[in-house]
């Protein structure tokens, strides 16, 4: 909680607020595409859902010692941070699905090893070993 450490720019945070909260509306477009996605097209794949509260955690607001004012802004926040964390997970599990094969480079992992099972970059041979494996079934 950083801002409280400078009252003095409390005209400055007043005017960032209204860019902050109108975040929310992507926000709810993107998580309602996401559910519609998720839960039509994962039981198609025969994947299991990826679970959503692992990755929007609402818990701070509930520390009794916050004001009420803390309390939305945590958890608009555990919302803000969450959904992308959750949206990443659905589409690393989809991306695991359709192309199993890892990135040329490597790339941050929010979401820990998910690549560990995928095919490494430029393994033709492990490629068309899957392929015919798959055609043979």
């Amino acid at each position: 909680m950083e801002h409280k450490e400078h009252p003095k720019r409390f005209f400055r945070h007043a005017i960032s607020s209204p860019f902050i909260f109108m975040m929310i509306v992507p926000f709810v477009i993107l998580d309602l595409f996401l559910e519609i996605y998720h839960r039509i097209c994962f039981p198609l794949y025969g994947l299991a859902y990826v679970k959503r509260s692992d990755y929007i955690i609402f818990d701070r607001q509930k520390l009794s010692y916050l004001p009420w004012y803390d309390k939305v802004f945590c958890t608009y926040c555990a919302y803000g941070n969450g959904l992308p964390l959750y949206t990443s997970a659905v589409a690393a599990a989809t991306e695991k699905y359709w192309c199993g094969i890892k990135h040329q480079r490597a790339r941050i992992k929010a979401l820990g090893d998910e690549e560990k099972d995928y095919l490494e970059y430029g393994d033709k041979k492990g490629f068309e070993k899957l392929e015919k494996t798959n055609l043979d079934k």
